[in-house]
């Protein structure tokens, strides 16, 4: 029953002051927005503050909330101006670093094996590779960060990235490219070093499997 209220007639409810739909609301948008600002910021403690922030000025805003655009738009962009105001803070404090993602972030690598059940060997190097890539996506401009993760991860529309940052459609699009030259800059060294396995055993050439 909950799930067929739209989001903005709990808008309209909460601004009542109705204390049920405000719940609903934040556990049917908690976890994107969370995974938002984790996948952003890259600390999980830092990243359920600013979760508890957003909701505080979703339920702050509900008076004079207006539903001009997709209520997911409007949450992320509260939730990717959070981010930004946190980051400069923690600049001028000089106390704040970035952290790598944890290698259980659903969906950070999108790595396969041929035979369905990795190795030791495999894992240490998804493991390896999420690390490398996580310090990669790290290490891009705010914005470039932003957008790659609102395409990367929740797959927005360049307009509704553009909505949520506060840009035009093309200056997403030339962020986005600029992000994944970067990523491929900065991991192309990884990927060379690493020695690939086969994924066949046909692929293995020269040698003889055959014992005398």
């Amino acid at each position: 029953m909950d799930k067929q209220i739209p989001s903005e007639e709990l808008m309209a409810r909460i601004a009542k002051g109705d204390d049920d739909a405000f719940e609903i609301l934040v556990n049917r948008h908690q976890t994107s927005v969370l995974n938002l600002i984790y996948r952003f910021i890259g600390d999980r403690t830092q990243a359920k503050d600013l979760a508890q922030e957003v909701f505080i000025k979703v339920w702050q805003a509900a008076k004079t909330y207006k539903p001009e655009a997709k209520f997911t738009t409007w949450i992320y962009r509260i939730t990717s101006n959070l981010c930004f105001n946190e980051l400069k803070s923690a600049r001028r404090r000089r106390w704040f670093q970035f952290r790598r993602f944890n290698e259980d972030i659903e969906g950070s690598i999108e790595e396969t094996f041929s035979d369905g059940s990795p190795t030791a060997e495999d894992l240490l190097l998804e493991k390896e590779r999420s690390r490398q890539f996580s310090d990669a996506l790290q290490s891009l401009p705010d914005n470039q960060r932003m957008a790659l993760v609102l395409k990367r991860y929740d797959d927005l529309s360049y307009a509704e990235i553009a909505q949520i940052i506060g840009c035009s459609v093309s200056a997403v699009e030339s962020l986005l490219v600029r992000a994944k030259r970067t990523l491929q800059e900065k991991l192309k060294n990884y990927d060379r070093d690493v020695p690939r396995k086969p994924r066949f055993v046909g692929e293995v050439k020269g040698h003889n499997m055959k014992r005398n």
